[in-house]
């Protein structure tokens, strides 16, 4: 997993059209081991077999970090706006779902399909594809090709993100004569707490106990999941909402109790490097020769999302 993420690092290192577009390093190395991969299987027939067994920590970790950094006193400070913003995104949720689901049918393909091209990856990326991706591919569901669709999926939405990001930006604010906000207080003598002289370091302490903060998130949240699964079989909700809520709720009553202020700095290197090296294996295992089939309807999806994700940033 590390050498994938070196590799890959080095590519974006030299490679300006990927530094651009702010491909992860993941992305680039993960897909470059699975062509390989891929190259090996094909023509030697030979396939490799993974040990799997950090994979799923990796993945919980990123996201009970994720809930972690949720402050209930920041997002006060959000007031109206923010209620507004929260439900114009969850329409958009709902209308990528809607859309992917609806070409699957259309075109005669499973539901699924749709599903992992909508919200999911979309607006999910990699880390929310991949975490779904593991339960469709399980019974009920038993979809094959769950992660590489995923992945495939994700991938497309960062990069055409990045290609029709900045054009769309730039229509609505020529559109609406907009200003960029900052501009005025961008100063080359920048003072006070602009460029801070202190900054809280990360020690072995506090890097125990953030790593303590994201082990009892991993705890908590993977026993709650089990309990759900037993006590509730018909509900599913995998095991990353568990642990991210931990977070949440961990979060914010230490912080109520003036228990423990969150080192939100070492929780994000944390959560980043685990979710690193969670793409990195997600990436470089994918079976590409199981996308073969699906490549047409998820072009005809993921064109469509490209579409209306432009008219939604337009016109809502």
């Amino acid at each position: 997993m590390v050498f994938v993420l070196l590799t890959g690092r080095y590519i974006i290192s030299k490679v300006k059209v990927l530094r651009d577009y702010n491909i992860p390093e993941p992305v680039v190395g993960g897909i470059l081991a699975a062509i390989f991969i891929l190259c090996v299987y094909q023509f030697l027939h030979i396939e490799f077999k993974f040990d799997t067994s950090l994979k799923d920590p990796l993945m919980l970790a990123f996201f009970s970090s994720i809930g972690l950094s949720a402050d209930f006193a920041s997002l006060k400070k959000g007031g109206k706006m923010l209620v507004i913003f929260l439900g114009v995104v969850v329409g958009l949720l709902f209308l990528q779902n809607i859309i992917g689901v609806g070409v699957s049918y259309a075109m005669g393909q499973n539901p699924l399909l749709g599903m992992l091209g909508g919200s999911i990856t979309m607006s999910g990326g990699h880390g929310t594809g991949a975490a779904w991706a593991d339960i469709f591919k399980n019974p009920p569901y038993n979809f094959g090709a769950a992660t590489e669709v995923a992945m495939a999926c994700a991938t497309f939405g960062l990069v055409m993100g990045g290609l029709i990001g900045g054009p769309t930006a730039r229509y609505l604010i020529k559109k609406h004569n907009l200003k960029i906000p900052g501009k005025e207080h961008i100063s080359k003598d920048s003072h006070g707490f602009e460029t801070p002289n202190k900054e809280r370091l990360i020690t072995p302490i506090s890097f125990i106990e953030s790593l303590a903060l994201i082990a009892m998130c991993l705890l908590i949240g993977t026993l709650l999941s089990d309990y759900s699964k037993s006590a509730f079989p018909s509900f599913n909700l995998p095991t990353f909402v568990y642990c991210l809520f931990m977070g949440v709720i961990l979060r914010n009553v230490l912080s109520a109790l003036n228990i423990h202020q969150v080192f939100d700095r070492e929780v994000s290197v944390l959560g980043n490097v685990s979710l690193s090296l969670f793409l990195a294996f997600a990436m470089m295992t994918l079976n590409l020769w199981e996308l073969v089939a699906l490549a047409l309807p998820m072009i005809v999806i993921l064109t469509a999302q490209a579409v209306c994700m432009v008219l939604f940033a337009v016109f809502v």
